[in-house]
């Protein structure tokens, strides 16, 4: 599939998108249907929709256990690339018109799994014309919070971090930017071929888990080398065993909870040891940032997604397949991303 062109392209009365009508993760509540395309209002723009990442935090949605809830029935999909093909009044809205952009969904409305979608033009993020609409579209949410929380640990003045999850796509990307960045970084996986992933990728401390020993070589380790921040994808019982193998005043940032467990934390780490606990979401974190923040965060980020922020992609589905896609990634989510493509066919999806 080739990127879609410059020019604001003619748009169809009607378009196909996917729809969530339970919160149950059952397969037969996300349905295909076919709906009026959405005119953008005031500061809005119409994206028409190339490519749509299926991310933990999709999967987490369509099963109710996001941080939001859409009323229902609502299209899902966080993120996803496109071309702004109109745009409602303002300025910032009609300078995208026609230009390629990595778009994340609006707060309260249709998300990005569909042909077209309308967002706020404040959040899209115009593409460099070295980055494909492909890259675009999985710019925002693990790129993103990878740049976002080794930015926290540089600017915190961390040497050496801890991260779980190290074998999914961002716990590749946040040991490939700290390597950039001056930062060590301990990652942690459970099975063995993860652990033969990223030593393949030059990773030169990776503990496995599942080791009877796991506990005794994370203190060690961190301990050797001052380890004062952890990054906890997974929750559970691995968040305790780690913040209690840090030394004192270590920090941990809760950015995901993949095991859907909360933190089994000890709190003799919290009151003894002065161990602290805190919580990331990229969108209140960018909320923080000033534009210029934001605007230099965006460029940083595309510099590097061929590169450290690089994402695996396994397969390209039509909109149809959805369903099997969001299984075939919550089987194995290390493989690689699974992508929408709401404007391809079963025999155009790997033609980007």
């Amino acid at each position: 599939m080739r990127d879609d062109n410059s020019n604001p392209q003619k748009i169809p009365p009607t378009m196909r998108a996917l729809q969530l009508r339970a919160y149950d993760g059952k397969p037969e509540s996300l349905v295909l249907v076919e709906k009026p395309v959405p005119h953008p209002g005031k500061g809005q723009v119409l994206v028409k929709i190339t490519a749509t990442p299926v991310n933990p935090s999709d999967a987490g949605f369509v099963r109710g256990l996001y941080a939001m809830q859409k009323k229902l029935p609502v299209t899902p999909g966080f993120e996803g690339s496109g071309t702004v093909v109109a745009a409602g009044s303002g300025v910032m809205g009609r300078a995208l018109a026609g230009k390629r952009v990595a778009c994340s969904a609006p707060f309260d409305g249709d998300g990005t799994w569909a042909e077209y979608m309308v967002t706020s033009a404040k959040m899209c993020i115009p593409l460099r014309k070295h980055v494909s609409l492909e890259q675009g579209a999985m710019l925002i949410v693990n790129p993103m919070t990878a740049w976002a929380l080794l930015d926290i640990a540089k600017r915190g003045g961390h040497r050496a971090v801890v991260q779980s999850a190290a074998a999914s796509a961002l716990g590749r990307m946040i040991f490939r930017l700290g390597q950039r960045l001056g930062i060590t970084v301990i990652n942690i996986v459970r099975r063995q071929e993860q652990v033969d992933l990223l030593q393949a990728l030059g990773a030169k401390y990776v503990l496995n888990s599942s080791a009877p020993d796991f506990d005794e070589h994370l203190h060690r380790l961190s301990h050797q080398l001052q380890v004062s921040l952890s990054l906890e994808a997974v929750c559970g019982e691995i968040a305790g065993y780690i913040l209690r193998a840090l030394p004192k005043g270590a920090k941990m940032i809760v950015y995901g909870a993949i095991s859907e467990q909360g933190c089994q934390i000890d709190p003799r780490s919290l009151i003894f040891d002065g161990k602290r606990l805190e919580g990331f979401w990229l969108a209140e974190w960018a909320r923080n940032k000033s534009m210029f923040g934001q605007i230099r965060a965006a460029m940083q980020v595309q510099k590097l997604l061929a590169s450290d922020l690089k994402t695996e992609v396994r397969a390209r589905l039509p909109l149809e397949d959805a369903a099997k896609g969001l299984q075939q990634y919550a089987a194995q989510m290390t493989e690689g991303k699974i992508l929408l493509v709401p404007h391809g066919s079963k025999t155009h999806t790997e033609q980007f």
